[in-house]
């Protein structure tokens, strides 16, 4: 019961902070019955382990650190959802030996035909690549197989558009499941060294559905040669899986033709810089402004102008908790991967009392049929001024670039220009290291 509602929860928590992208899982993993690893990479603390949570299609059991076993409420959550306490060094006082009741626990929950999810970089981190894997998520999984259990470990890959960002987009792809048996050590082998193999193995799967940059400078970088090349094809800039093939394009580029990488950086870098000192995208530079369009686009904010009243309603009654998450970040003052968790834990807490006590201040000014009327048009009249103050950022976007772009019409034709002829060396750079990638 615990299990269902905290799962309900996280779901809607979730979902209302991040723009979830369904899962690319093209080969049915999170549906898999019997003994299951997830393991995934680990970028953005709580959050990581909240979606598996519910992406997975049935019960998983969590192996977290210690010290959260520890935390106020949330060590109750924990205990909660049958989690499993993993013992770090680097966590201060605690018997690391205690890992090998864990580690049993953890085979008998395989053996049992259960799912079992962990994070085998064994930290949250906010490098541009995944880091080097521990042995537990390979050992846990072999030894389950030395005693019958047929076990699958499945790579989940997480990526954050921008992962401390309200609204930014979560890309998850999975990677089809490994075969513990299949890594089980051949005869004379030593049972570490299977487990390193199986290791390299799941990190292999992890790189292929994960996004990873040499260094963090590069992103700007992709994101402007992966949305040339979107434009290019019609098709909607962003896509998580173009920019992995582009991360590891890089990566090439950079070790076997470094002049040539740093030439087209340097293009790429400096068109960027173009573009944004204009405040437009690339894509902004093909709009074109026909009568219909333009007449849309005035119906759809003179329309808008009739909702002020109600948007300032809403920003009013919203506006404290709306900061509150902001200024827990400034007091706390976590680690950028642990960010978000602040924010969406602070909601998680804020948001049904701050729906109470506006159902209670209804209940005391107008008596209790106004106390209703507040608890059924709170949760819409939040959700509408979140819409509408989201709508007012891309509007106003909208109607900038149209007057800027308007007014300089050789700016706008040397842009284009200049986009075109990158977007042909990235078109030519694809062809040939595609069939590499």
């Amino acid at each position: 019961m615990f299990y269902r509602a905290f799962r309900a929860v996280s779901a809607l928590a979730l979902r209302l902070f991040f723009r979830v992208e369904a899962p690319v899982d093209p080969t049915g993993a999170l549906k898999l019955e019997g003994p299951v690893m997830y393991v995934g990479n680990h970028p953005n603390g709580l959050m990581d382990p909240g979606f598996m949570l519910i992406l997975a299609q049935r019960r998983v059991t969590f192996l977290a650190k210690e010290p959260l076993f520890r935390m106020p409420v949330l060590g109750q959550i924990m205990r909660g959802m049958d989690a499993l306490p993993i013992y770090r060094k680097q966590d201060g006082p605690g018997d690391t030996s205690k890992n090998e009741g864990t580690l049993t626990a953890s085979v008998d929950a395989l053996v049992q035909g259960r799912a079992i999810t962990l994070f085998p970089e064994g930290k949250s981190h906010s490098e541009p690549q995944l880091a080097e894997l521990k042995t537990g998520a390979a050992r846990i999984a072999l030894e389950a197989a030395r005693k019958g259990a047929a076990v699958k470990l499945v790579p989940v890959g997480i990526t954050y558009e921008a992962k401390n960002r309200f609204k930014s987009r979560v890309h998850v792809e999975v990677a089809p499941a490994l075969e513990a048996t299949g890594f089980l050590e051949k005869p004379g082998e030593d049972p570490h060294e299977a487990a390193v193999r199986f290791t390299d193995a799941i990190a292999t799967a992890l790189r292929q559905v994960t996004l990873n940059l040499d260094a963090w400078e590069d992103l700007p970088i992709l994101e402007t040669a992966e949305s040339l090349y979107a434009l290019s094809h019609h098709e909607r800039a962003g896509s998580a899986e173009r920019q992995k093939a582009f991360a590891r394009g890089m990566s090439l580029l950079r070790d076997e033709q470094p002049e040539r990488f740093e030439k087209l950086k340097n293009e790429l870098a400096a068109y960027r810089a173009r573009l944004e000192l204009l405040r437009v995208s690339a894509d902004d530079l093909t709009s074109q402004y026909r009568p219909g369009t333009v007449a849309f686009f005035i119906a759809r904010n003179l329309f808008s102008v009739l909702s002020i009243p109600l948007v300032l309603t809403g920003f009013a009654l919203f506006v404290i908790p709306y900061h509150l998450p902001l200024l827990a970040v400034k007091a706390v003052k976590p680690e950028k991967d642990t960010e978000s968790t602040v924010k969406v834990l602070t909601l998680l807490l804020l948001t049904p009392l701050w729906w109470a006590l506006l159902v209670g201040l209804a209940a005391w000014v107008g008596g209790l049929g106004f106390a209703i009327a507040t608890l059924i048009a709170v949760p819409p009249l939040a959700l509408f001024t979140r819409y509408y103050l989201e709508r007012r950022a891309a509007a106003w976007h909208d109607a900038r670039t149209f007057f800027v772009l308007l007014s300089r019409q050789r700016v706008k034709a040397g842009l284009l220009a200049e986009g075109q002829s990158l977007t042909a060396e990235v078109e030519g750079l694809v062809k040939e290291l595609a069939p590499r990638l």
